[in-house]
């Protein structure tokens, strides 16, 4: 028999030695567990037993809601409000910029700028009626994003990320807030036409079903079956047997938001059928107000009533209302060709309505704690674009502009150089953009998280400053 001694050091752990080594990390992994679970909820200051209900804000809250007017395609800021003397000097030479690696000839803008207001901003003749209104508007003339493509460049506008789906910002703003009125959706997004990158736009990804927009695309029959039966009792009684299946079913699957989001739908629902029909309805409204929206134009009729609806939606305690205006096409300011033709017909379609809302939210008190924000996901270059007098997507500088909820109006923030090719001062990243709109809303966009795959999760990734400057 070999009596050779046993070297301890190489002996596997016996069980009791292995529980008595380790019994203490049982512990921490149970922590680690609760802190996880704590920690999909570190953005908010308590979480309710109903996903919308109102949450406190981390800090008191200039804003209440937001009104987004999104211009898919890309808005030429030259032509829009940025003006750019050099620009119209030097129409039709080789620009000192080379974009793409390829010589482009400069085009002036065909519209020319008046100062409006007592700040005397420049706008272009296109917006004559936004223009009016001027001294509500914080036009921020050095928007930088990371995408010059459509699709790319949509999704960073909404989504803070360009390539893979993230939760919009109208879904991070419910998530964080909840909603004012439980008898409508807390996030609603309103479309006549096909929208790039489709429900990635206004989804929730991976927060709770429950924060994903609501889309609306037949203005005239908005939200379809909302007509309930008569006996009202007897279809809250299947409501109830239902929802105790479905709580069944929920019971062992509580890692899955989709049928709690279906419950909380048919409730919704159910409720939807007093509440809705007013808040979309336009009957009631008065021919002065069906004017101030361009109700009464065939070229503003259909934006109009987008903007419309938003007033009525926002004063009913909506969250948050994303307006694409899509008429005509699913990015009908991507002028390649034609800029003249396309832009005219698309301000014309939006100017009037724009104007009539900001006009409206204020004669109802509604413009001061309501973020009213205008733009596309980029801009369009200085330079033509070959021979048919259209411009180019151009990602490195251009125009977006922000009203009421706390924003400092009748003012310029930032500039790009005096073709409008870059952002050379104070550059505002679409992550500063949405740092500034959680602040405005009482939200810290560092503290806005949930947790998923691991990690936590925000709005701006990393990044993202507050621009301190346009704040009222």
């Amino acid at each position: 028999m070999n009596s050779t001694p046993i070297d301890q050091s190489t002996v596997p752990f016996t069980r009791r030695e292995l529980l008595r080594r380790s019994g203490g990390g049982f512990g921490a992994i149970a922590l680690a567990a609760l802190l996880a679970d704590e920690s999909a909820s570190a953005g908010r200051a308590s979480e309710p037993v109903d996903p919308l209900d109102v949450r406190q804000p981390h800090h008191p809250a200039a804003a209440k809601r937001v009104i987004f007017l999104f211009m898919p395609g890309g808005p030429s800021q030259v032509d829009t409000f940025d003006p750019k003397p050099r620009l119209t000097l030097d129409d039709g030479k080789p620009s000192p910029k080379l974009y793409l690696g390829q010589q482009r000839t400069l085009m002036g803008s065909p519209w020319k700028f008046r100062k409006y207001g007592e700040a005397g901003l420049d706008v272009s003749e296109l917006f004559p009626h936004t223009a009016e209104c001027v001294d509500s508007l914080c036009v921020v003339r050095s928007m930088v994003t990371d995408d010059s493509n459509h699709p790319g460049g949509c999704l960073l506008m909404h989504t803070g990320e360009r390539v893979s789906s993230r939760p919009s910002l109208g879904a991070w703003v419910t998530y964080g807030l909840g909603t004012e009125n439980r008898n409508l959706p807390g996030f609603v997004a309103i479309g006549p036409g096909p929208i790039i990158e489709g429900a990635r736009q206004y989804g929730a990804s991976f927060l709770p079903a429950a924060y994903q927009g609501t889309f609306v695309s037949n203005l005239d029959q908005p939200l379809r079956n909302l007509a309930g039966p008569t006996a009202r009792d007897q279809q809250r009684r299947e409501l109830d047997s239902l929802a105790r299946l479905n709580e069944l079913h929920r019971a062992i699957r509580p890692d899955d938001s989709r049928l709690s989001a279906r419950i909380n739908s048919f409730e919704l629902a159910y409720r939807m059928q007093v509440a809705a029909p007013d808040a979309f309805s336009l009957a009631g409204e008065t021919a002065e107000t069906a004017r101030l929206y361009g109700l009464d134009q065939p070229q503003t009729e259909t934006f109009g009533k987008q903007c419309l609806l938003a007033r009525r939606l926002v004063e009913r305690g909506v969250r948050f209302v994303q307006l694409y205006h899509t008429t005509g096409g699913f990015q009908p300011w991507d002028q390649h060709s034609d800029l003249k033709g396309g832009h005219e017909k698309n301000a014309l379609a939006t100017d009037l309505p724009i104007a009539g809302l900001l006009r409206d939210l204020r004669q109802r008190g509604l413009l001061e704690d309501t973020l009213v924000i205008w733009g596309g996901e980029f801009g369009r270059t200085p330079a033509a674009e070959g021979t048919a007098k259209g411009r180019d997507h151009h990602p490195f500088g251009f125009t977006m502009w922000l009203a009421g909820g706390g924003i400092k109006g009748g003012m310029a923030y930032g500039a790009t150089d005096e073709f409008g090719w870059d952002a050379v001062e104070n550059p505002v990243h679409v992550h500063d953009l949405h740092a500034t709109i959680l602040h405005l809303l009482g939200l810290d966009h560092e503290r806005l998280t949930y947790r998923f795959a691991g990690r936590d999760f925000r709005l701006t990734d990393v990044h993202g400053n507050i621009v301190e400057r346009i704040l009222a």
